[in-house]
């Protein structure tokens, strides 16, 4: 990730901190998140949050460089990963041409809530291999529940309002449980659910919705992937077993990625990357939208915003689900093929070109865009092609053949009185006709 100029040494910041953290958080930064975010992050996180402890004035990021003995572009980028991985919040105001930052630190999970976060412990899982993983989940977890399984009543449980003027308690962890499952679109699991007569709801609550998308964003996995990892971790009761979905993930990411461990890494964004994630065209705008909807969404933005039939979306999955592609690529075969047959969604005409599409590995809409594209102007060509052919067969037709028999025709005199005469006019418009129904043909 590009970091030069992202702040400067005269920038100043404050810390804030407005929650006391776990009393054993040393050890969850030490053994979770060290090696997760590396340790220029870590020492960057301490050096807030002592600074948060006590009150102070603005200072400037000179000063955080002195501390750390870091360049201002190793600070940005550790300070970005305190905030990715959700020990620190910024925010940035700017006060006569000069900016200021806020940094909030946040408070680590404790051991205990580390190992519950599926994708954080996964991640650990990855990056410190299984031997030592289950060195660190015997040594923390190993008394954390000595008398049992806990059964302690939730308040929603026990409690309600007593009149609907008070405002109702908030569940923070619920709250942010919602807030993550909204970042993706679960229609699609849950028509495919539906199908099956498995409950929907039972599967899809709140906290296997939260699993499910951090394994999504975890293993980069589209929405297929997802069902068929669902339906491997269900069991006779139509329960989901955590874990086993969460090997079903791994192992179809290990599959499709030729047994690559999975490892936290920069992404790296260039200049120009950054500037092409502002569409400038419709053509980019539309792009932009077949990545980021599904396939169901777009059936139904085509229809105006009524509801997808049965029918379409059975057809979408079943093309989808056996050529194997993602879901933007969908998107733009969907719009395509409606284009192209009257916004009528033709199954056969579908898999053909899915199977096409399939075959060369599109992965992308703008990849599917512009494949499409070159097949439409080498059709196009080809047709082309194919009609100056037969434009000068037809051409040669009409000089060695036409002409002969036209002007034997006109050389002929009327047999009997009969015969109807035709005036020099006439004769040229038949002759206009025959030339242009020859030129048609």
């Amino acid at each position: 990730m590009n970091a030069i100029g992202k702040i400067l040494p005269i920038d100043g910041y404050n810390v804030v901190r407005n929650e006391q953290p776990p009393i054993d958080f040393n050890a969850s930064l030490t053994h979770f998140y060290q090696p997760l975010i590396g340790i220029q992050a870590i020492s960057l996180y301490y050096t807030l949050f002592y600074e948060a402890g006590y009150e102070q004035k603005t200072q400037t990021h000179h000063t955080l460089m002195t501390y750390l003995n870091l360049t201002l572009d190793d600070i940005y980028r550790a300070r970005i990963k305190l905030e990715a991985i959700g020990l620190l919040k910024t925010y940035k105001r700017t006060e006569e041409d000069r900016d200021y930052y806020t940094y909030s630190v946040q408070s680590p999970y404790s051991p205990n809530q580390f190992f519950r976060e599926a994708m954080l412990s996964q991640l650990l899982l990855h990056h410190i291999g299984e031997q030592k993983y289950n060195e660190l989940y015997a040594r923390y977890l190993k008394d954390s529940y000595p008398y049992g399984e806990e059964v302690t009543a939730d308040f929603n449980e026990v409690f309600d309002t007593i009149t609907p003027t008070l405002t109702p308690v908030k569940n923070i962890a619920s709250e942010k449980q919602d807030a993550e499952s909204k970042l993706m679109d679960f229609s699609w699991i849950e028509q495919s659910l539906r199908q099956r007569f498995i409950p929907a709801e039972r599967i899809l609550n709140p906290v296997n919705k939260k699993l499910i998308y951090q394994m999504k964003v975890l293993y980069d996995l589209d929405s297929i992937d997802l069902e068929k990892a669902l339906l491997w971790a269900l069991n006779e009761d139509n329960q989901l077993i955590q874990e086993e979905f969460k090997s079903a993930c791994h192992d179809m990411f290990v599959s499709r990625n030729n047994g690559q461990s999975i490892r936290l890494k920069e992404k790296v964004v260039t200049e120009t990357k950054v500037a092409a994630n502002k569409p400038a065209t419709k053509e980019e705008q539309l792009i932009n939208e077949l990545e980021s909807i599904s396939p169901k969404q777009l059936l139904e933005d085509l229809s105006d915003g009524n509801h997808a039939s049965e029918q379409d979306i059975k057809v979408v999955r079943e093309v989808m689900t056996n050529q194997g592609l993602p879901a933007p690529v969908m998107n733009v075969l969907i719009h395509y093929v409606l284009l192209q047959s009257n916004m009528k969604l033709s199954k056969a005409y579908m898999e053909t070109i899915a199977s096409h599409w399939s075959r060369v590995g599109l992965k992308t809409a703008k990849e599917a865009m512009t494949f499409a594209k070159k097949e439409q102007e080498r059709y196009k060509a080809a047709k082309n092609k194919q009609k100056k052919n037969t434009n000068y067969t037809n051409n040669k037709y009409k000089k060695e053949v036409v002409p002969d028999w036209f002007k034997a025709r006109n050389s002929k005199q009327p047999a009997n009185a009969n015969d109807v005469n035709i005036s020099e006019t006439e004769q040229q418009e038949i002759e206009a006709k025959l030339q242009k129904y020859l030129s048609e043909s």
